[in-house]
C-alpha cells in the first residue's frame, strides 16, 4: 500500500493573480509546465479565457483580461515532521 497521492509523476503547481483581488488562485494540474505555458500564452493572445483542470478534475477558468501574473512550477514534495533540509 502507497502512501503517496500520486505515483503516477510530478505535479505541476500554477499560481495565478487576478485583478482587484488581493489573494492568488494556487491549483496543481497533471499537465506539463510547456502544456500551462501554452494555453497561458494562448489565452493572453486570443483574449479568451484559460482553462486549467487540476488533479481532482475541477475545471478552473480565468478570463484573459483579469490575469495579473502567472507562476508555474513543478510542486515540490509535502513533507512533514522535523529533518534535515
Amino acid at each position: 500500500m502507497s502512501t503517496k497521492k500520486s505515483d503516477a509523476g510530478q505535479s505541476t503547481q500554477v499560481r495565478i493573480a487576478i485583478a482587484n483581488i488581493s489573494g492568488e488562485l494556487v491549483i496543481e494540474t497533471n499537465s506539463s509546465v510547456a502544456d500551462v505555458k501554452a494555453a497561458v500564452s494562448a489565452a493572453l493572445a486570443g483574449q479568451t479565457p484559460l482553462a486549467l483542470q487540476d488533479i481532482r478534475g475541477h475545471e478552473i477558468v480565468v478570463a484573459a483580461d483579469k490575469i495579473g501574473f502567472v507562476d508555474i512550477g513543478v510542486a515540490a514534495d509535502r513533507r512533514v515532521g522535523f529533518g534535515v533540509l
